[in-house]
């Protein structure tokens, strides 16, 4: 077995694929709490996860919970390279940067793309905007070099962002967001990222998988265009896409200790790397803490996490379990639940959407090519 794996390894290496390392930094919530602006940000910024997923407007991409997002790589832009730190976002499909156009306060403690220092910059009169739970952010479409680890994509169109919402990118600890959803939800039609990618041959196979690591471990990594085989040595579980926009799956039940406690007669979940918790609908997450025990507000006694059962998600027909040590999130002493509630259009059903805290409990491969993602368990 030893030797298989070591073979497929080596032949991994010799493929098209590119691996981005991700870093696991501190999250806004950490860095608003540690300058006393959490409270106020929370009070002026109230946000509702689902409207992500169910825009009002026409361009519009309310931003998901990037309060606690922490996962984020470096990519490069134009010639010479200029380089940015980006959220790998499969819950939306735009890449976009700050630039030297703009100037409000986000912009200045981040790194901007100049144009005019790369010899391979295209510019268009084509504006981009996406409005977000928070604010907005304005731009321009340009075409240049994207590197992506040892993968250059050539004339990608990308956002140049003019003006960002004022307190709460400053706060963020990357540059922008690189969307690796379908083409279908980006905003002003551009092209993602990956779809170029396997457009132009770039990648061995038209998937990539992520890895997050645990408890502030490295390793975490978006590996483009191949399956590691390390990380998918206890068997993968594909399940098909029931909308080709977010990787959208069917959900068959979510229970705890036996018992179906949620999302009894099925609903629609989203594997989303740019949500950081498990976001349910309200009436999903009252019962989900009544059953665990804690607090309306999601907190729970620290003494009493090594008793808690696991959360299990089926799905597919496949049972995928979430032990406490995964959905408790502790912090100086205080214990919370990694739930978080939302409200969903009633027309739209059930809505679930799996974040970090589900993602790092698996190997996740998102298949384009056959649009299906793979879970792979990683104990």
């Amino acid at each position: 077995m030893k030797l298989l794996l070591l073979l497929a390894m080596v032949a991994l290496a010799q493929c098209f694929v590119s691996r981005i390392p991700l870093k696991k930094g501190k999250s806004l919530r950490q860095a608003l709490r540690e300058h006393g602006l959490l409270d106020h940000y929370l009070k002026q910024h109230p946000y509702n996860p689902a409207a992500k997923y169910f825009p009002t407007l026409d361009a519009t991409e309310p931003l998901q919970n990037y309060l606690d997002t922490e996962y984020y790589g470096t990519i490069s832009i134009g010639t010479p390279p200029q380089d940015f730190t980006v959220v790998f976002d499969t819950g939306s499909s735009n890449l976009w940067v700050p630039s030297v156009y703009c100037s409000s306060p986000a912009c200045s403690n981040h790194k901007r793309f100049n144009p005019a220092a790369s010899s391979t910059y295209v510019g268009t009169n084509d504006s981009l905007s996406i409005a977000y739970g928070t604010g907005s952010m304005t731009g321009i479409l340009g075409y240049d070099t994207v590197t992506v680890s040892s993968i250059e994509v050539v004339n990608q169109i990308f956002g140049l962002a003019e003006t960002e919402p004022g307190d709460f990118f400053y706060y963020t600890p990357f540059d922008g967001i690189l969307g690796l959803a379908f083409p279908s939800i980006a905003s002003s039609g551009a092209t993602p990222v990956f779809d170029n990618m396997m457009m132009e041959g770039l990648v061995s196979k038209d998937l990539f998988s992520v890895y997050l690591s645990k408890n502030g471990q490295s390793g975490s990594f978006v590996l483009f265009g191949a399956i590691d085989p390390y990380y998918s040595i206890n068997g993968i579980s594909w399940i098909p896409l029931s909308a080709e926009t977010y990787w959208q799956i069917t959900m068959d039940s979510m229970s705890i200790g036996g018992e179906a406690v949620a999302c009894s007669f099925g609903c629609q979940a989203i594997v989303d790397t740019g949500t950081s918790l498990l976001a349910v609908p309200n009436n999903a997450l009252s019962s989900i803490l009544n059953v665990l025990g804690a607090s309306s507000s999601g907190e729970i006694n620290c003494n009493a996490v090594s008793s808690l059962p696991d959360v299990v998600f089926t799905i597919n027909g496949i049972a995928f379990p979430v032990p406490p040590s995964a959905y408790v999130m502790e912090s100086n002493g205080y214990c919370t639940l990694g739930f978080e509630g939302m409200d969903v259009p009633t027309e739209s059903g059930e809505l679930w959407i799996l974040g970090d805290v589900f993602i790092r409990e698996y190997y996740v491969i998102f298949d384009r090519a056959n649009n299906k993602v793979g879970l792979s368990p990683l104990s």
